[in-house]
C-alpha cells in the first residue's frame, strides 16, 4: 500500500503551532464534549458503544409531525429510545443521552412552519420536553436541515430563546437538573450554497440559550458533483468550502469558541473515475463508486483498500486522505487527520467535537485517538 507524502504549508505549519501550544484547560473534562451521533434503527447496538471515548451521545433522529407539530414517536421509536437510555445509564464511564431531532432526512418546510409562530413553537417545545423525560434523556437537539431564508434564521432565534426558558421553568417545578439544549448547524454561519441565497445564524442567541452548536464540518465534496474531492478538508487554498473557513465564520459572526463543537466524518466519499489514469484531487468522474449516495464507512473503506491493494494518499493540504484503486476514488478522514482536526478544534478553544456515526468506526481506533488529543 504506497502513502504519498505531499509538501508542508503555511498552513499547516501555523496549525501544527497552534496544536502543540494549546492551552491545558480546554481539554478540561468540565468543558469538553467528546460526542457522536447513535443513528437509531441501526445494526449498531447501543450495548457495543464504548463510553470511554465519549461524553455525549446522541440519538438520531425523532421527526415532529407535520399537523400537530408534536414528535412522533413510533413503536419501535419507543423500543429503540428505552433500550438507548437504559443500556447507556449502566455503562461505565457514565455519558450524557440526548434526543435528536430533524437529522439529514427531515422536511425543512416542517420546521420553518414550526418556528414561524410561538404557538405551534410552544408545542414543539412542550411536546420535546415530555419525550425526553420520558425516555430518560438527558437534552434535547436540533438539526434543522436547513432554514430556507433569513426569516427562518429570526424565528430560529426564537425558538432557542423559548426553548431554553421552557427548560428552565420546567426544571426549576421538577427539581431537576435542566435538559441541555444543542443545535446542529451549517459548516458556515451563513448558508450561501445552498437554497434561496444568503441567511445567517442567530449568533448572539445561540452564544444566550444554547449550551452548544455543531457546525456539521463535513459533506464538502460528493458524488453530486462529477469531480473528485474531500469530504472535510480542514484547508483548501482554493475555496471556502473547508472547516478552517467555516469555523473561522462562526467566530468572526460573534459566536463564542466555547459554544462550538465541531464534527468529525467517520465516512468518506467514493466516486468512478472518468480515466483511471487521472486520479488525482479534482479528476473527472462519472457518478458515486458505491451506494446510491456514495458514501462509505471508515471501516469499509480501511477492508477496500486492503483488498484492492488500494494507493492510500495524504494531502497535507487539506489535513485529509484519499485512496484509489482501479476506477474507485475515495476521499476520507483516517487517523493522523483526524487527530490534527481535534488539535485545531482544540487550540481555538472550541468545547469539543462530535461524530457521524457510531458504528462506523474500526474497533474504535478513530475515536480512540480523538478522545487521546482532546484529553480527559
Amino acid at each position: 500500500m504506497a502513502v504519498q507524502k505531499i509538501i508542508t504549508t503555511p498552513i499547516l505549519i501555523f496549525l501544527m503551532t497552534l496544536f502543540f501550544n494549546a492551552p491545558s484547560s480546554s481539554c478540561s473534562n468540565n468543558f469538553g464534549v467528546r460526542s457522536a451521533y447513535w443513528p437509531a434503527g441501526g445494526d449498531f447496538s447501543p450495548s457495543l458503544i464504548n463510553t470511554n471515548y465519549f461524553t455525549h451521545i446522541f440519538y438520531a433522529f425523532i421527526q415532529p409531525e407535520p399537523v400537530s407539530f408534536n414528535l412522533i414517536i413510533t413503536k419501535s421509536d419507543q423500543k429503540w429510545a428505552h433500550n438507548f437510555t437504559n443500556e447507556l445509564r449502566h455503562h461505565f464511564p457514565p455519558v450524557k443521552t440526548l434526543l435528536s431531532i430533524g437529522g439529514g432526512g427531515s422536511n425543512s418546510t416542517l420546521f420553518s412552519e414550526i418556528a414561524s409562530t410561538k404557538q405551534n413553537r410552544q408545542i414543539f417545545i412542550n411536546s420535546t420536553i415530555h419525550v425526553a423525560r420520558k425516555y430518560g434523556f438527558d437534552g434535547v437537539d436540533l438539526d434543522w436541515e436547513f432554514p430556507q431564508n433569513q426569516n427562518d434564521m429570526f424565528n430560529l432565534g426564537l425558538l432557542y430563546e423559548e426553548w431554553y426558558n421552557a427548560l428552565v421553568a420546567e426544571a426549576k417545578v421538577r427539581r431537576k437538573p435542566r435538559l441541555l439544549l444543542t443545535s446542529a448547524v451549517y459548516y458556515n454561519s451563513t448558508i450561501r450554497l445552498i437554497g434561496n441565497g444568503p441567511r445567517s445564524y442567530p449568533a448572539q442567541a445561540i452564544n444566550k440559550y444554547l449550551d452548544w452548536a455543531s457546525p456539521m464540518t463535513f459533506d464538502y465534496h460528493g458524488s453530486w458533483a462529477n469531480n473528485t474531492g474531500f469530504n472535510a478538508a480542514l484547508y483548501d487554498p482554493k475555496s471556502e468550502i473547508n472547516t478552517h473557513f467555516g469555523i473561522g465564520s462562526w467566530i468572526k459572526a460573534g459566536v463564542r469558541a466555547k459554544k462550538l463543537v465541531m464534527g468529525l466524518a467517520l465516512y468518506g466519499r467514493t466516486w468512478e473515475l472518468k480515466d483511471p489514469n487521472l486520479n488525482g484531487v479534482g479528476a473527472e468522474a462519472v457518478g458515486p463508486a458505491v451506494d446510491t449516495d456514495g458514501s462509505m464507512n471508515y471501516v469499509e473503506i480501511l477492508k477496500f483498500n486492503k483488498e484492492n491493494g488500494a494507493n492510500v494518499v495524504y494531502d497535507k493540504i487539506a489535513v485529509s486522505f484519499y485512496s484509489y484503486a482501479g476506477s474507485t476514488w475515495i476521499g476520507y478522514d483516517d487517523g493522523l487527520s483526524i487527530r490534527t482536526k481535534v488539535g485545531f478544534a482544540k487550540s481555538l478553544g472550541l468545547k469539543g467535537y462530535f461524530f457521524w456515526a457510531l458504528g462506523k468506526d474500526k474497533d474504535w481506533s478513530i475515536s480512540k485517538q480523538a478522545s487521546n488529543v482532546w484529553g480527559h
